[in-house]
């Protein structure tokens, strides 16, 4: 299985099995991070964490402080897709991390973007 993500009018592939995804709080400006594994299904949401906590930015049940994050382990049923909203006034964007390489989504789109896992 393969990662594909489609941003600013294109798909991109990453050969992967695993990811993360982090963004900053346009407000609050606290950073909030998410650890997906590409399963069965599609992909599952496997730990979350956040930097402090603000509007909309509280940690999940049974978070634990680990080494300055709020860490937690969602009960997200597996998702088929993820719709990352965008803005192009907003002071962050969407990192992608993979075992050996980061990337920023779509910096300059107020298009949405959209993760899938895909053969």
């Amino acid at each position: 299985m393969s990662l594909c993500v489609w941003t600013a009018g294109k798909t991109l592939i990453f050969a992967a099995t695993t990811f993360s995804l982090s963004w900053t709080h346009s407000v609050e400006k606290v950073v909030w991070q998410e650890d997906w594994k590409i399963a069965d299904v599609g992909l599952k949401l496997m730990t979350a964490r956040v930097k402090g906590s603000g509007a909309g930015m509280e940690p999940g049940e049974g978070a634990i402080l680990r080494g300055g994050w709020w860490e937690w382990h969602p009960s997200l049923i597996e998702q088929k897709e993820l719709v990352l909203a965008t803005s192009g006034a907003a002071n962050s964007v969407w990192q992608l991390c993979l075992p050996n390489e980061c990337v920023d989504l779509a910096e300059q789109t107020s298009a949405p973007i959209k993760v899938w896992s895909c053969p």
